[in-house]
């Protein structure tokens, strides 16, 4: 690959997967929110087709398990989304990705009240956490005004 490629700018696909330009901490962040999406996402998706089955052993408990498991499918993609839409600059992303940390929060809490679980909601209430202080250092502030300045988007 010559130098001459690499100085192209990326469009398509591969600009969704291009972080030049940003600073490091909404690198870290955008990566932080991007692979948590997918991994939502698909498990989302995975726990979907597992309540598949349980309908015919448990229908009532299945029909939960299935609205839970698609709520997680769409959760991850909106993650997915805001995350894309903070790496071009939009402030209202931003935001939206940090009510999402304070969303785990609260599943976390209501994990820990119901004594269910093994803990995996504060392992990922922890990682968004620290996504989002990324978000809101003085160089990504600087960052999102700059993009917003340059583009009229708050």
């Amino acid at each position: 690959m010559s130098n001459f490629e690499d100085a192209r700018p990326r469009t398509g696909f591969a600009a969704m997967f291009s972080v030049a330009g940003l600073p490091t901490e909404l690198k870290v962040s955008f990566w932080i929110w991007f692979v948590g999406g997918i991994l939502g996402l698909l498990g989302g998706l995975l726990g979907v087709l597992a309540s598949l089955t349980l309908f015919a052993a448990a229908p009532g408990a299945a029909l939960g398990v299935l609205l839970l498991m698609l709520l997680a499918a769409a959760v991850g993609t909106s993650q997915i989304i805001f995350a894309l839409r903070m790496k071009a600059g939009r402030q209202w992303a931003r935001l939206a990705l940090t009510i999402l940390t304070a969303v785990t929060l609260v599943l976390a809490l209501a994990n820990l009240a119901m004594r269910v679980g093994q803990g995996g909601n504060w392992a990922g209430f922890l990682i968004s956490l620290v996504a989002a202080v990324l978000l809101w250092l003085p160089r990504s502030q600087a960052w999102f005004a700059a993009a917003g300045s340059r583009s009229g988007n708050s």
